[in-house]
């Protein structure tokens, strides 16, 4: 299956500092990219790669050095221990979707080419895209556009959603570009159908609460000097990770203890995201928005 090139491959091996017997995770496997070039730099040390989507299993490593792991990466805490791991070295995340989701039309997320309305990318899950279009109230729907689209007429769409799956089901991808066409502007409609998908998507997913779950637990579960790889690609994902490695928590606020000193279990390595330079942008365009954070663990901060 194609899944997409790796991006900032060489920033992310060589800012993970990888020890041959270390213990890594790559939580968004997805094609192997990043996981086979991290397996090249260990020698007794082991990878654990996580993905919730069964295609990715036929991308799985025949290394007695790596274990794929079916799973949401929001439990990962759960799923290394079950492996009996409960420190590791140091953790990747390649946030978002990979290309091969988005070129399966039977998927769900093309914008390209006509499916049906699905986009999990755990086809096991009970709610689809479908059934969020079609059930979801109009405050809900206007939430899902305003919060993780961005879209400054959120509630004309989800008002216009209600109005039209009144006169007929939305079942695909083709039905929902008809249903909102009003609202797409012919010069930049390929940016707004990216956000209302993105909407959905995230929604379907759950992404931001799994987001927020794997930030947590990675501190948990992370070796004193291990560190923490994270790259996303729009400003959702992004800010929660700069917030977490800058102050601890979520919501980027400085907590102190009783002596007025900050409690900061990270410490940030790349003070600026790191970025892609021209050259693998041309040759990469996913990469054009592709942001890089680093956090190290401090000693003082092991559980």
């Amino acid at each position: 299956m194609t899944y997409h090139k790796p991006v900032l491959l060489k920033e992310c091996i060589d800012y993970l500092q990888i020890k041959p017997d270390g213990i890594y995770v790559d939580v968004t496997f997805g094609g192997g990219g990043h996981s086979k070039e991290i397996l090249k730099h260990l020698t007794t040390g082991h990878l654990y790669g996580f993905d919730q989507d069964p295609d990715a299993q036929q991308n799985a490593i025949d290394s007695e050095n790596f274990t794929l792991i079916s799973s949401n990466f929001r439990f990962l805490k759960k799923s290394l221990r079950f492996h009996g791991v409960h420190k590791i070295d140091g953790l990747l995340a390649d946030l978002g979707i990979s290309s091969h989701q988005i070129d399966e039309p039977s998927r769900g997320f093309s914008l390209r080419f006509e499916g049906p309305l699905d986009m999990r990318m755990n086809p096991s899950k009970s709610l689809d895209a479908k059934t969020l279009i079609n059930t979801f109230p109009e405050e809900e729907l206007t939430r899902i556009f305003k919060n993780y689209g961005e879209l400054n007429k959120a509630y004309y769409l989800a008002r216009t959603i209600i109005q039209k799956r009144i006169e007929k089901e939305i079942a695909s991808t083709e039905d929902l570009k008809k249903a909102l066409e009003s609202f797409a502007p012919g010069h930049r409609s390929g940016k707004f159908w990216a956000q209302v998908f993105q909407a959905i998507r995230m929604e379907v997913n759950d992404e931001m609460g799994a987001l927020h779950d794997l930030l947590e637990q990675s501190n948990e579960v992370l070796k004193e000097d291990g560190r923490l790889v994270f790259m996303s690609y729009h400003s959702l994902e992004d800010r929660p990770v700069k917030n977490f490695f800058r102050t601890g928590n979520i919501e980027g606020e400085q907590e102190k203890d009783f002596y007025g000193n900050l409690i900061r279990p990270l410490n940030p390595i790349t003070r600026k995201p790191i970025i892609a330079g021209a050259e693998e942008v041309n040759e990469n365009p996913r990469s054009r928005s592709a942001k890089l954070r680093v956090a190290e663990k401090n000693k003082s901060q092991e559980n």
